[in-house]
């Protein structure tokens, strides 16, 4: 590519501020956007034409979406646009830009063009019974033959083509008429209008995916969106504000995917929590800049939501709202028979990610009414490495939670983690504070009676090293490894900090047993089949080690 760099300079720059854009000249607009001759995936958008202080001939400035340029849209002491990075601007030739091509181009190209055996053996439609309809690619003199073929075409894919427009929606229908599913990731569209000819045009669309489309601020209405089921707009820079404005074109939405749109509020709306999107099941607001739960809050009364995605975002806190008045979304008289609880029908809630590093946040969760999913991967809550919770506490701690961080809690695992987890609450209680008890472990008294564990009251009042030893638990070692021999069990007090690596050193010391890898399990009353202790730097206490656990000594293999 001709960047300014690669040309020579015809007189030195002078610090001058640029003269103006002149667009016209080369057939650029500011705001366009383009992509690199020869690569549709180098991306970016016209913010300056015309001339450069000390080199001829004219210039496009670009911003790329991908960052790599060469400066902040500055040269030679001359500010000739912004960009949005230090180095995602460049100055180009023209002719090494394309202003893209139109839809039914791409439609060609991707599966009429050129192509090796291997990937004219890949290109196939389905038709409406869901069979395989190959496209023979036979030359240009029999293109409308082969169009016949895309009629019974349901859905198709022109991502990273540079398709920047649309053809009349007559032409379109005419190609495509039955098309339900569309992917225009990656292209060069900007405007709502293209979008509105192409859904106009193709009635039976249910998908549409437009990520990595910079979309226009304004948002037309456009009623040929009525049948859109599923609306992907990542990375499209897209505003709650605009999702307001299009959310009436709508009607029939199930899911809508905003990831990657630098959202950090829900808002401005006309009240105090979203409304409208009656049918919207899923929301995806994943890896965006939302720091206050309070914001999500506004999503509380969405009443078909039954999907929140919120991955990657800044969230540092969660919880549930217990007053929920919301006399503005509802009529007298609806008001009169319907109580509508906040997130009535939400079931998965996607926080991995996040910033949360709080219990009560935890806690809240068992207040949803039917949340079932729940990813909490990658919080400082959930992280060994800053004390974080692990799995079997989650578990324990949250009631009604049937998959969590992407995996299945069977009966087995829930009656073990909590059991483990009454058992590790005991081991570290340090009074029989009630209050205590209720605030920093809800669910104990209620897990301890489902599982009818019984244990001792610490004593008080005993000093010297009695009451050192009060400290200790008591636990039984039994060997059950092939070739360790018979051996008796031992029941030893052991500190609670004790570490599995130090509890298998004490094994083989205890057990006198050399050269003999170890694995540790537990067995208790009511647990299926023993549990593994994996990490050795864990202390057994926080593994749900306690007074009268006995802890099978294996041997690995």
């Amino acid at each position: 590519m001709d960047e300014l760099s690669e040309s020579q300079p015809i007189s030195g720059p002078n610090g001058r501020a640029a003269a103006p854009p002149a667009a016209e000249g080369v057939g650029l607009r500011i705001g366009q956007r383009v992509h690199a001759v020869g690569n549709p995936r180098r991306i970016g958008t016209v913010r300056y034409v015309g001339a450069v202080e000390g080199y001829a001939g004219e210039w496009v400035g670009v911003d790329w979406d991908d960052g790599e340029g060469k400066h902040d849209g500055s040269h030679g002491g001359i500010r000739y646009f912004t960009a949005r990075g230090e180095r995602s601007g460049s100055f180009v030739r023209p002719k090494n830009l394309s202003t893209g091509i139109s839809f039914l181009e791409g439609l060609h190209r991707r599966y009429r063009g050129n192509s090796t055996k291997e990937e004219e053996d890949e290109m196939y439609v389905f038709s409406t019974s869901q069979k395989h309809v190959s496209i023979q690619l036979v030359g240009k003199n029999k293109i409308q033959e082969k169009l016949n073929h895309f009629k019974e075409l349901l859905g198709a894919s022109v991502s990273y083509l540079g398709v920047s427009s649309a053809e009349t929606s007559n032409e379109i229908n005419a190609i495509v008429p039955n098309l339900e599913e569309l992917d225009l990731t990656g292209n060069l569209l900007s405007r709502w209008q293209d979008i509105g000819t192409l859904c106009e045009a193709l009635p039976s669309l249910k998908i549409l995916n437009l990520t990595n489309n910079l979309m226009d601020c304004e948002i037309p209405k456009l009623s040929s969106l009525v049948s859109i089921r599923v609306l992907v707009l990542n990375n499209c820079g897209i505003t709650w504000n605009q999702v307001e404005k299009f959310k009436e074109s709508l009607p029939a939405i199930e899911e809508l995917h905003l990831m990657a749109n630098n959202l950090s509020m829900i808002g401005p709306t006309s009240s105090s929590y979203a409304q409208g999107f009656d049918t919207l099941r899923i929301l995806n607001l994943e890896e965006n800049c939302i720091k206050s739960w309070d914001e999500i809050l506004k999503l509380s009364y969405l009443r078909s939501l039954e999907q929140l995605h919120l991955n990657r975002n800044r969230l540092k806190h969660i919880s549930y709202p217990l007053d929920h008045q919301r006399p503005e979304l509802l009529s007298d008289c609806d008001m009169q028979d319907t109580v509508i609880r906040p997130f009535e029908n939400l079931q998965c809630l996607l926080l991995g990610s996040n910033e949360i590093d709080d219990l009560a946040s935890i806690d809240s969760l068992n207040i949803f009414p039917r949340l079932m999913d729940i990813r909490l991967s990658e919080n400082p809550i959930v992280d060994p490495s800053k004390g974080g919770l692990p799995r079997f506490v989650l578990i324990a701690r949250l009631a009604k939670i049937k998959m969590l961080n992407g995996s299945e809690v069977s009966q087995r695992e829930r009656k073990e983690s909590e059991i483990r987890y009454v058992r590790l609450v005991m081991a570290k209680m340090q009074s029989d504070d009630l209050e205590d008890l209720r605030h920093f472990h809800p669910r104990f008294a209620e897990l301890k009676a489902l599982h009818g564990i019984e244990y001792e009251r610490p004593s008080s009042g005993i000093a010297g090293p009695q009451k050192m030893s009060s400290g200790l638990i008591s636990v039984t070692l039994k060997c059950i490894g092939a070739s360790m021999g018979e051996k008796q069990p031992l029941t030893k007090k052991l500190p609670p900090t004790t570490t599995v690596g130090k509890l298998k050193v004490l094994c083989e010391s205890f057990f006198k047993l050399k050269d003999i890898r170890l694995r540790l399990y537990i067995q208790e009353e009511g647990l299926p089949l023993p549990l593994l202790l994996e990490d050795d730097m864990t202390a057994i206490v926080d593994l749900g080690v306690g007074t009268g656990t006995t802890v099978l000594v294996d041997e690995e293999g």
